[in-house]
């Protein structure tokens, strides 16, 4: 898919279930540069991992976070109850593979948790430290982020 596509038929349903305050064209780049980092938007399903949807979560990572964290826990119930997913980690952890609005809106949520501000447009390395601190990648790749934020960046403004 392209971007356009994801964020029509991703982003904008999942901003839509949650509060108006979490939208705007900073979270969407965050989530188009993280989902571009993760998986390309090509992959639903880690290839020799086990993480899954385009925002690639793990169960016991970021799939746990947002249902635990207090930023996170009753949008993320109101998400599960929303996509007809029950809102365990076992069932969100399947369901990611095959909804795109539930992985969407989980990874809003899971930028949503982090206590600082959005970056700024264009601020490059503030986007990674965030992907950074919220995703906690095993093996980053700091090599690819630019030129992929910027996609990113280009496809929301």
């Amino acid at each position: 898919m392209n971007l356009s596509e994801i964020r029509e038929r991703a982003i904008a349903p999942a901003l839509a279930l949650l509060p108006a305050r979490m939208s705007s064209r900073e979270a969407e780049v965050q989530m188009l540069a993280i989902g571009l980092q993760e998986s390309r938007f090509q992959h639903r399903r880690q290839i020799g991992g086990p993480a899954r949807g385009f925002w690639q979560f793990e169960q016991g990572g970021g799939v746990r976070g947002v249902l635990r964290h207090s930023a996170s826990r009753e949008y993320a119930l109101a998400v599960c109850r929303t996509r007809n997913v029950i809102a365990t980690e076992g069932a969100v952890y399947a369901a990611l593979e095959h909804d795109d609005v539930l992985a969407a809106a989980f990874a809003r949520l899971l930028l949503w948790t982090d206590p600082k501000a959005l970056p700024a447009l264009g601020d490059e390395q503030a986007a990674w430290d965030l992907y950074l601190r919220t995703w906690r990648p095993g093996k980053p790749h700091r090599h690819t982020w630019d030129a992929l934020y910027a996609k990113a960046l280009e496809a929301v403004e």
